[in-house]
């Protein structure tokens, strides 16, 4: 496949940063397959431990005083994604030896996503685990602070950005097409402007664009033009790297 990681021994680590609904999720998972690189969805991780909370018994509403618990259940979990082949192959999330893809696409667990990871004990759970899973193989990383707090070092830096309007019509088409109950446009762009203000103003790793990043406005784009622009600049700095050889 042209441009595609060759020298194993040697890694490459591409950042992908954005808010929700910029498109970088699908747009990193087409790219790692294009281009051969392991894709880890950072984001999925905080999901993880949304769920893990959620499923302990606390609310959207949990207050300082749960910061400790919430940390004890990051430092315990084992997190493992798998790849699972087939006419439709997926990547999937186990923690605990639990798949729980299903589980944690919804709203309540987006907002909740961001509320634990604005815990620092989280936080610095998981950096290790993701900095582990981003040098085991020459990888694509997308989530809110990659290119600025996990692999600051990262040989290539995206920031994706979009409209609020254009990333809410994007999610409630996602919703739409999972099925079952889903919130209104109205409140689906709440809670997108709500989580953006969240991820923007936390004191630890707020979501900022990394020094370098090569910033890209989804809005007007198809998510092919998309991971055509980004494909082009990963190739380049492949080239460059002489990691193609």
């Amino acid at each position: 496949m042209a441009n595609e990681v060759k020298n194993e021994t040697k890694k490459f680590v591409v950042a992908v940063d954005g808010p929700a609904g910029t498109g970088k999720s699908t747009a990193t998972k087409r790219i790692s397959k294009l281009l051969g690189l392991t894709h880890v969805d950072t984001g999925a991780l905080y999901r993880g431990i949304a769920y893990l909370a959620m499923e302990a018994g606390f609310g959207l509403e949990f207050d300082e005083s749960d910061h400790a618990a919430i940390t004890k259940i990051a430092q315990r979990t084992k997190f493992e994604f798998q790849r699972i082949p087939g006419k439709n192959p997926s990547n999937r999330l186990f923690v605990n030896s639990k798949d729980i893809t299903g589980f944690i696409r919804t709203p309540d667990m987006s907002m909740m996503a961001s509320r634990v990871s604005a815990i620092p004990g989280v936080r610095a759970a998981l950096k290790d685990l993701q900095r582990s899973l981003g040098v085991s193989s020459p990888s694509i990383l997308e989530g809110r602070d990659i290119g600025t707090v996990i692999f600051p070092d990262a040989d290539l830096k995206f920031f994706l950005t979009a409209d609020i309007d254009a990333r809410a019509k994007r999610r409630l088409d996602e919703l739409e097409a999972q099925g079952g109950d889903i919130p209104s446009y109205e409140e689906l762009r709440e809670q997108i402007k709500s989580r953006d203000e969240g991820d923007s103003t936390r004191a630890i790793a707020p979501l900022r664009k990394a020094e370098g990043a090569i910033e890209i406005d989804t809005t007007t784009y198809t998510l092919d033009q998309v991971v055509e622009i980004m494909a082009e600049q990963i190739k380049k700095r492949i080239h460059e790297l002489g990691l193609d050889q």
